[in-house]
């Protein structure tokens, strides 16, 4: 042990990159092969748990939690229906968390697309995720936001994976800006202090 209670450098451990956070837990396969099984069991470590996220007065109003996943292009051609899904690696996909107001969501999805489109890429479709609250504090239903998915399809132009990653980041970035009243920024939120909106590449 080092004086500061962690263990010594050993194998991919390295005490230097030690940070503090709430009941983080790493289910993978050393290969990178994926598997239905590997979901089971992060949602079972989650669930197991006893702190995923700050908890306010309410036991049932905190941050939430959840899990990080490879994007499951199988799934997703099952779910988002209404629109094709290119070959994986030719497109990529965001979870954005919005306002429940139908109005503002929709100005909301036409200055995204704005966005994609100015920086090159265009924006196949959106999914409604499917939720269930009835588990929530009333605190935590006061300020639920509406969960979106966001297919955005990678111009052929681009010269790598890389490159594409790049345009996405850019893209989550600029709609995170003040568009100017009402819309500050576009409606659209982070889904998480730790991971602000994921949108990668498939």
């Amino acid at each position: 042990m080092n004086s500061n209670g962690l263990p010594p450098k050993q194998g991919l451990y390295d005490p230097q990159f030690e940070r503090d956070a709430c009941g983080v837990g790493f289910i993978v396969h050393q290969k990178g092969q994926k598997s239905h099984e590997i979901v089971e069991q992060a949602l079972t470590m989650l669930v197991n748990l006893e702190h995923r996220g700050a908890c306010g007065a309410e036991t049932n109003t905190g941050d939430g939690a959840g899990i990080l996943m490879q994007i499951p292009h199988k799934f997703l051609q099952k779910v988002a229906a209404d629109f094709p899904l290119p070959e994986p690696g030719h497109y990529g996909v965001g979870a954005i968390f919005t306002s429940p107001d139908p109005l503002v969501r929709q100005e909301s999805r036409r200055l995204f697309e704005q966005i994609a489109a100015e920086e090159g890429q265009a924006v196949l479709g959106w999914r409604d995720v499917p939720t269930d609250n009835a588990s929530l504090g009333e605190t935590a239903k006061a300020s639920e936001p509406f969960m979106q998915q966001v297919f955005i399809a990678r111009n052929p132009q681009l010269a790598d994976d890389l490159a594409f990653e790049r345009k996405l980041y850019i893209i989550r970035k600029r709609s995170h800006q003040p568009f100017g009243p009402p819309l500050t920024p576009t409606g659209i939120r982070p889904a998480s202090p730790a991971a602000p909106w994921f949108i990668r590449a498939c």
